[in-house]
């Protein structure tokens, strides 16, 4: 009785689009996944051209402005929040690569591509090496958001160790193993109200060709490398629907579902995603530091890359990173396993409590974005106009005036945000207490994190408000 009421509950919590025959043959066709991705390469080749040719001034020049204002707000506001992984279904910068790699643009034709096919080594199948590419495009990033020759230089970096990924090892290892933006993405993924599930594991357990992950004449083998029938998160599912086309059972949905229902399953958890969130949480709180900062001295050695100033923040950045914030967590957490009477068993701890940062850490990155995106999105006309900054005025709107938009409201809803988060982080907090303990253990070990969380909150609407 008690099974049938969880399932029944969770048949409520869970609305399922791909019952609907217009919206699963959307899903299904290719053409209009092919569409946006070739749109978004388009821009996203213009912005490289603009980026090297054009103007080196940031705000008039396509590149700074599509990518770091248009395409941020859209991935940070929209995309990351409310549909998880769907940029990376239509994100430009592996297509080029999984284009050669299959020998295809749309249909599998089942002859191989161009590509020696290799599996990713073992030991680097997690996201360090990602933790790392987004530290290092963090430490430039004040030069990177600003001048369009440092934009063009590192998305042509993006693009063209994406294609040398497909070309020497096998799917789409650039983007599980390598892409600095991909991390974050599939970290705050858990978060989304969007999900592609199996409707029943034991169909996909007895199935012997296993087609969704291998591939049939109708879809290509998981490129994420992900057995759909083991998936229960939506971090590493970049939701390409090539299984939802090549399940030969009808076995695969995509399903809208609760905010952060991922976040309340106890197992999966691993250190090298709980250090994705420190370093995301810790990255937003020195972006605001420099970026919104009434202190010149910080921000001028943020940009002047290559000065003994700059190699201090360099040091001090990572130390904040890497050291304190997980430091003062790490010390919440083990505050709270003491007053609660448990064993330390501080890794396995520290990585469990580590993903209710999650919820807060995104909350942050929207605050802080809308920060600068609605301060700069009047920029996005001219920069259309004339993307080059050469003097050209293709729509119009080349003379259109800087203005800030909604400066009254953008504090108030950047409060509202972290309020929100904070009250999902600290739900979250408990959720991860109580597992396997009393009510009154899980009360005493979650007292210290949930302050932790309250006391970054309190810290970043200081920065970003006061």
């Amino acid at each position: 009785m008690a099974n049938d009421r969880s399932t029944r509950r969770l048949s409520l919590t869970r609305i399922e689009p791909t019952q609907y025959p217009i919206f699963r043959a959307l899903l299904l066709s290719r053409w209009p996944q092919f569409i946006l991705t070739s749109l978004a390469l388009a821009g996203f080749l213009l912005a490289i051209l603009t980026g090297w040719f054009g103007t080196p001034v940031g705000s008039r020049n396509f590149s700074v402005i599509f990518v770091w204002i248009a395409w941020w707000a859209i991935l940070m506001l929209i995309a990351v929040p409310f549909f998880g992984r769907g940029w990376c279904s239509i994100c430009p910068i592996p297509a080029p690569g999984e284009w050669l790699q299959r020998g295809a643009l749309l249909q599998p034709h089942g002859k191989g591509g161009l590509t020696l096919g290799k599996r990713w080594p073992s030991k680097l199948r997690n996201i360090w090496l990602q933790n790392g590419a987004f530290l290092l495009v963090a430490l430039f990033s004040t030069i990177v958001l600003t001048q369009p020759r440092f934009t063009a230089i590192v998305l042509t970096a993006f693009l063209f160790i994406a294609i040398a990924t497909s070309l020497i090892f096998e799917r789409r290892a650039f983007c599980r193993y390598l892409c600095p933006v991909g991390g974050f993405i599939g970290l705050y993924s858990q978060l989304a109200p969007i999900e592609l599930r199996v409707k029943d594991p034991a169909v996909c357990a007895t199935h012997k060709t296993k087609d969704c992950y291998n591939g049939n004449s109708q879809g290509y083998g998981c490129p994420w490398q992900v057995f759909p029938g083991g998936l229960t998160k939506n971090t590493y599912c970049g939701l390409c629907m090539e299984c939802l086309r090549s399940c030969t059972e009808d076995n695969i949905v995509v399903q809208v579902r609760p905010f952060g229902k991922d976040l309340s399953l106890p197992g999966g958890r691993r250190l090298d995603e709980a250090y994705k969130a420190f370093i995301m949480l810790g990255s937003a709180l020195v972006y605001m530091l420099v970026l919104l900062g009434p202190w010149g001295g910080l921000k001028s050695a943020a940009y002047q890359v290559g000065s003994a100033s700059w190699f201090a923040y360099v040091g001090a950045f990572l130390a904040f990173v890497l050291a304190i914030v997980p430091g003062l967590f790490s010390s919440a957490v083990l505050i709270g396993r003491r007053l609660a009477g448990l064993r330390y068993e501080t890794r396995r701890s520290v990585t469990n409590f580590a993903y209710a940062l999650i919820p807060l850490g995104l909350s942050a990155w929207v605050a802080f974005s809308l920060s600068f995106v609605f301060a700069n999105l009047t920029y996005l006309a001219p920069a259309l106009s004339d993307p080059f900054g050469w003097g050209w005025n293709l729509i119009g709107a080349a003379g259109v005036a800087w203005s800030p938009l909604f400066t009254e409201t953008i504090p108030l809803l950047q409060i509202a945000i972290l309020l929100v988060g904070l009250f999902a982080s600290i739900s979250t907090v408990r959720n991860i207490a109580a597992e396997g303990v009393s009510n009154s253990a899980a009360l005493q070990q979650s007292i210290p994190v949930s302050l932790f969380c309250l006391g970054m909150t309190i810290l970043i609407i200081a920065l970003l408000v006061a």
